[in-house]
Parts: structure tokens; sequence; C-alpha cells
């Protein structure tokens, strides 16, 4: 973690359980992704978000966690590299759909 990630954490409102910011998507303890409009459907197994976003880091064949679930991501509506819009945001996901496999241990 860099000094402005680990910056960005302490300093995150409502931070998850060790610093990780709410919103974030993580692999080996590294925020891989920002997260919009999340929607936990525990009867599914799912969670489907709007929009993920600074998602260049996140390896898609790989589990992550989110909050207090480990996931797989099953489905991508739509993936882009570039929006000109926002490009700030990097490469941006949207409609997604991944499968809870677990809980994290904390």
């Amino acid at each position: 973690m860099n000094n402005t990630e680990a910056n960005m954490s302490a300093a995150a409102p409502g931070a998850a359980p060790q610093g990780r910011v709410p919103d974030g998507i993580y692999q080996n303890n590294r925020r891989v992704a920002r997260v919009i409009d999340p929607e936990v459907d525990t009867a599914a197994k799912e969670i489907r978000f709007v929009e993920l976003y600074d998602s260049d880091l996140l390896l898609l064949p790989e589990e992550c966690e989110y909050q207090k679930y480990r996931l797989v991501v099953k489905r991508i509506e739509y993936a882009s590299k570039v929006n000109k819009e926002e490009p700030h945001k990097g490469r941006i996901l949207r409609n997604v759909a991944a499968e809870i496999v677990g809980y994290r241990e904390q």
C-alpha cells in the first residue's frame, strides 16, 4: 500500500475493518477497485454493482474481497479502459455480478 492509499484508508469516514475503505475491492490486502451502488442478494449468493472503477489492478479470474464478503466476478455487461468524460476512473466495469463464495476472516 502506498502512502496515498494509506492516507485515504485512514481518513475515510466509516472505513471498513483494518483501515479498508468501505467502497473498496481488495486482492492480497491491496485495493484494486472501487464500487458504485452495490446490491447484496444473500438468497442468490450474489452482489451486483452498477459500476466498478479504478479497476486496472483487479485480476478478474481471481477471488477478491468486498467488505465482509469473499467474491468471484461472474458477469460484466460493459467494460471500458478510457472514459473521456472521467479519465481519472481508470478501467470501468458496469453492471457487474459477483458470486459470494465466503466471508472474510477478521
